[in-house]
């Protein structure tokens, strides 16, 4: 099973972020929830902060506006929103 570790967090390309810029947005207020991922992830996080830990476990990846994150497929984890989020965001 996937854990946080595998979760890929990184600065996008410029052909990566006008890719994103097509994709859907999701935004959230600050909040705690529990999530898993039944598909991949990538999303391109456009503002706020977040923390992903495992579900089970210890383990916890953060990331912010700027960063290329992508999920694993089979990853349950809890996501903390730190400060509000909107992201773009592309399920394969």
């Amino acid at each position: 099973m996937p854990t946080v570790k595998d979760v890929i967090v990184r600065k996008p390309t410029d052909a990566e972020k006008k890719t994103c810029s097509i994709w859907p947005i999701w935004t959230c207020q600050k909040s705690t929830f529990d999530w898993d991922y039944t598909e991949t992830e990538t999303c391109l996080i456009l503002e706020g902060k977040v923390t992903v830990k495992d579900r089970p476990g210890s383990g916890a990846v953060s990331f912010a506006a700027g960063d290329l994150v992508i999920f694993p497929t089979g990853l349950k984890c809890v996501w903390q929103v730190l400060e509000p989020v909107k992201k773009h965001y592309n399920f394969e």
